[in-house]
């Protein structure tokens, strides 16, 4: 689609199913961040890498000691790691580029997702959100996993207790959603008492609280691609947006110095003093009417739109509002549950995932207005006649000439400054993987060898001959009639060598062929000259032509 006469009005968002993807029974899908690969793990424990250009699977990570369904998938920043968890309560990184499994954990419990951290090219760490259970800092360097604390009054100090790989016994832990900020090195964790707790993770050191004015379990919680909004989404049917005040790379030290600034007695209100300081309630979305339960929020890519699936059963049906907190489509597709969700990076492409593994791909209906980038531009209802000018088709028209540049030739341009791509805010200098380098298939050996025993079999048959071709030799120099029908192959004695492809003869030909076998030959007339005639030998040709008589000449 030629993007100069795209309507501008139209909104960047998707309309219609384009296409859908099909390979075994996919549960869940990530994006890279170019939204040049998508990830998607499947049903059997494999995770299929496909490529989005070209819509075919560039990748298959298959572990031989897994075999449970996959629950998430994440990649790294640049693209080289993937993370994927499944129900067998097992982690496994994977090297994207080499296929190989960097290194495998297993947890206490059935991981629900899994992220790396966002701030490393080859991270070590990711947080998980088990089931049941609080979510966990993972080290694969060490081995060792850490639980975040997910209420206030379990710290009772705020200072998380110092053991690790276990979890208290006894503690009333339910589902709960975590995320890392966009550096990484802070934990957003929403609770089962509708709180938001932000969390130094190395520390394991709750520094702020923000408290959800309902009070409701939060299930999902999600920050935007550049990481100035939060999303959660909570059992109260409703989607809440905050603004994130804090700075984006050194959030740890802002809330630091904003502990030191504020002093409270009870340590609760303090914590909520901070809190306010670091999210302020942006937008709410819900469906007044129908109370629609939500699942798997997301941003788009720029962050101007918000979309989340309805959590009904049987239903493929999600909605997309603007951060203004209005709702600008409602996109249903087949009858079947939609289980997860993702919205492209760059551009305006939804794909979802339904119960039965298929993955459908979002896209939008463009439509061409020409006269809204041409505002001279003149739609027609009929023909018209049109008197052209004289130099209307030149080069360079007469009009223009007349008319002097303002470009100034003597400015230098500039080719050494890159721009800034408005879509990532990943480090330039680093190599990000967008694509698999594309390598070609060595041909088998094998085949190779038979390719060329085959061939050398049929150049000796030719040259040094086959035993049918001897035979048919030795006859033809006892002058006896040679008759092979059969053989697909003959020898053609006027012109040396030669091989020629025959014809297989019809019924009526085969008739004919005996009738002349049957009658006898006819003497030849006398002259009245004395002449000898020679033997007559008849030579079937197998042409489908009959049989020939070769007579000698005359001798005088």
């Amino acid at each position: 689609m030629n993007a100069p006469i795209i309507d501008p009005l139209q909104g960047d968002f998707p309309e219609v199913i384009e296409e859908y993807l099909e390979h075994g029974l996919m549960k869940c899908i990530a994006f890279n961040r170019r939204g040049t690969l998508l990830a998607a793990g499947c049903s059997d424990g494999s995770c299929v890498i496909w490529d989005f250009e070209t819509r075919g699977i560039a990748k298959e990570l298959k572990d031989r000691d897994c075999s449970a369904a996959i629950t998430s998938v994440c990649w790294s920043k640049y693209g080289h790691r993937i993370l994927v968890s499944a129900a067998d309560k097992s982690l496994t990184l994977w090297d994207v580029v080499s296929g190989q499994k960097v290194t495998r954990i297993v947890l206490q419990q059935t991981p629900l997702q899994a992220r790396l951290h966002p701030g490393s090219s080859m991270p070590s760490v990711c947080l998980a959100c088990p089931l049941s259970s609080a979510p966990v800092i993972v080290d694969f360097s060490t081995g060792d996993t850490t639980a975040l604390p997910v209420t206030v009054p379990d710290m009772g100090n705020v200072v998380a207790p110092p053991s690790r790989n276990k979890f208290p016994d006894g503690a009333p832990y339910t589902l709960t959603a975590a995320c890392f900020n966009k550096n990484g090195d802070l934990v957003y964790v929403g609770n089962s008492k509708g709180e938001i707790l932000i969390i130094d993770h190395k520390n394991v050191k709750v520094l702020a609280m923000v408290p959800i004015s309902s009070g409701a379990v939060v299930k999902n919680i999600v920050f935007s691609r550049n990481g100035q909004h939060l999303l959660t989404n909570s059992s109260d049917r409703i989607i809440r947006i905050y603004e994130n005040i804090l700075p984006l790379k050194d959030g740890l030290g802002a809330l630091h110095d904003l502990n030191k600034t504020i002093k409270e007695e009870d340590t609760l209100e303090n914590l909520k003093a901070v809190g306010s300081k670091c999210l302020v309630l942006f937008r709410e979305f819900q469906d007044s009417i129908t109370k629609t339960h939500w699942k798997a929020p997301c941003f788009s890519g720029d962050g101007e739109w918000v979309i989340s699936a309805s959590a009904s059963k049987g239903e493929h049906k999600f909605y997309i509002w603007d951060r203004a907190g209005h709702l600008v489509k409602i996109l249903e597709g087949p009858k079947e549950q939609l289980i997860d969700l993702a919205w492209h990076p760059v551009h305006p492409i939804i794909v979802s995932v339904s119960l039965t593994g298929l993955v459908y791909i979002w896209a939008k209906d463009y439509t061409e207005n020409w006269s809204a980038f041409a505002p001279d531009f003149k739609e027609l209802e009929e023909n018209e006649e049109y008197v052209e000018r004289e130099d209307e088709f030149d080069l360079v028209p007469e009009t223009e000439k007349v008319k002097e540049s303002d470009i100034n030739e003597d400015d230098e341009v500039d080719i050494v400054t890159v721009e800034k791509d408005p879509f990532s805010d990943s480090d330039m200098s680093q190599d990000e993987l967008c694509f698999f380098p594309a390598t070609p298939c060595p041909d088998d050996p094998q085949q190779q060898d038979k390719c060329v025993g085959s061939s050398s079999k049929l150049i000796d048959s030719n040259h040094s001959g086959s035993p049918l071709s001897e035979e048919n030799g030795q006859n033809g120099q006892n002058g006896q009639a040679v008759h092979n029908a059969s053989s697909p192959l003959e020898e053609d004695t006027a012109g040396g060598n030669q091989l020629k492809r025959k014809r297989k003869l019809s019924e009526k030909g085969l008739e004919l062929q005996a009738e002349k076998v049957r009658k006898p030959m006819k003497p030849l007339k006398s002259t009245g000259r004395s002449s000898k005639t020679k033997n007559k030998s008849v030579v079937d040709q197998d042409s489908g032509n009959g049989l020939y008589a070769d007579d000698g000449s005359d001798d005088y």
